[in-house]
């Protein structure tokens, strides 16, 4: 049984009309698309945890802005709060790493064509709104 909600972030990269996504290589979501992020460690600022997971999945070095969209998955036992904050690449080179697959610029009329997880599809829709 948990203790309480665990906490997760994620970055929206942008750059122009694109965003950065990964494609997760474990579960939960393994084999989907979304924007680089994961789990808050205990003591971690959300902001640093943010930037860490950016700098894990995607090689790439950025500052993170303001918090954009929220959600959260409660499944059973499981309840996880999400953040998602803006970012801008500011140094690093694209490659996928840790628990990424792939990592890759997205045109984002082009979303459409990839497999997203779930909470994507709300986080697309407050970004093209």
């Amino acid at each position: 049984m948990s203790e309480g909600p665990l906490v997760g972030v994620g970055v929206v990269v942008r750059d122009g009309n694109r965003i950065l996504l990964i494609k997760r290589a474990k579960d939960p979501g393994k084999g989907l698309w979304a924007v680089p992020g994961g789990k808050v460690r205990l003591g971690e600022p959300m902001r640093a945890a943010a930037s860490r997971e950016v700098l894990e999945e995607t090689g790439l070095r950025v500052e993170v802005g303001e918090v954009i969209w929220t959600g959260e998955i409660i499944q059973g036992e499981f309840h996880l709060v999400l953040l998602d904050f803006e970012g801008i690449a500011v140094g690093g080179t694209l490659t996928a790493g840790d628990d990424a697959a792939e990592a890759r610029w997205v045109e984002l009329d082009e979303l459409g064509d990839y497999q997203l997880t779930p909470t994507m599809y709300d986080l697309v829709s407050t970004l093209t709104a």
